[in-house]
């Protein structure tokens, strides 16, 4: 009634001879379970201009721009919103998918329509599964085959070992090695970055200490991608926590012919300037006020 039928909530509220507060509730509801999902079709030119101009400067295939309601606005809802509208178009029968995780990848499941596709194959890139958590590798993996009506491969580790030892064992010994060989031949890789001056997903679910993170800063590290962590020029950094993570390493990321990054935020802009480098993404996405600052830092007028 209120989506098709264009009724207003007090009529809706006499049509099932209930309050308008619980008409409110139960439209709440629709959304919170994907019932009802909502896009924007039209084209700002602002926008256009940023993507653009962002292709242009960092060779991009495609760039993909969120416009915000205002400058302090939380940019993940508006970067999660035009992937999912992205995946939803981009995703085909016979694909085999890797994915990351992180709280912007995680949103954008409520954004993607659903649908069934023949073959589909979704790895995640990254372990983490030893303790439940919203913003899990496996979570994100799991659902986002589920969405396709896919199959999911997981990392069934700890996102970092303790040792190259115990990595290599756990690969060779304890029946990953299948899983890692199926990322050597990815059709696309869905990723995004974590900044590093300030705790994100992985510092608040435990997997680094703030020692790690300061060692990490002082060796020039500005952000991570699957927890491989690298400074601005892209270049990885030398510290033990690349060799000991749990990830499909970034060479074999780099084959892949689709490499989708999204991401944005302010704390975020050193490691996107990073990652233009270290993963050399085919389609960005991002919010409106990370693409004037990524754009600013090249010296480019968009």
């Amino acid at each position: 009634m209120y989506f098709i039928e264009q009724m207003t909530q007090n009529e809706i509220a006499d049509v099932l001879g209930v309050g308008r507060v619980s008409v409110v509730r139960m439209l709440a509801e629709a959304r919170a379970r994907n019932e009802v999902k909502i896009g924007i079709e039209s084209e700002l030119a602002e926008t256009v201009r940023l993507e653009r101009a962002l292709e242009r400067t960092f060779g991009l295939q495609q760039a993909l721009i969120a416009p915000l309601s205002s400058p302090d606005a939380d940019p993940i809802p508006a970067i999660s919103a035009r992937t999912g509208s992205y995946l939803s178009d981009a995703m085909r029968s016979g694909m085999r998918v890797g994915v990351g995780w992180g709280r912007t990848l995680f949103s954008t499941l409520q954004f993607i329509g659903a649908k069934q596709l023949n073959d589909f194959q979704v790895i995640s890139l990254l372990g983490g599964v030893g303790a439940a958590r919203r913003y899990n590798p496996a979570e994100f993996a799991w659902r986002f085959a589920q969405i396709f009506q896919g199959e999911g491969y997981l990392i069934p580790t700890p996102a970092v070992v303790d040792s190259i030892e115990t990595k290599i064992a756990l690969v060779e010994r304890c029946g990953l090695k299948d899983t890692f060989d199926m990322t050597n031949d990815l059709d696309a890789v869905l990723l995004s970055v974590g900044g590093i001056a300030s705790a994100t997903t992985f510092y608040r679910g435990g997997f680094l200490k703030e020692e790690d993170r300061e060692a990490l800063v002082r060796r020039g590290a500005v952000g991570d991608l699957l927890f491989h962590f690298y400074d601005r020029e892209g270049v990885l950094v030398d510290h033990p926590v690349n060799q000991l993570v749990m990830s499909v390493d970034v060479d074999r990321l780099r084959k892949a012919p689709i490499r989708i990054l999204t991401s944005g935020g302010e704390d975020k802009i050193d490691a996107l300037l990073g990652a233009m480098s270290l993963i050399a993404p085919t389609i960005f996405i991002t919010d409106e006020n990370s693409a004037r600052r990524m754009l600013d830092a090249r010296g480019v007028v968009a």
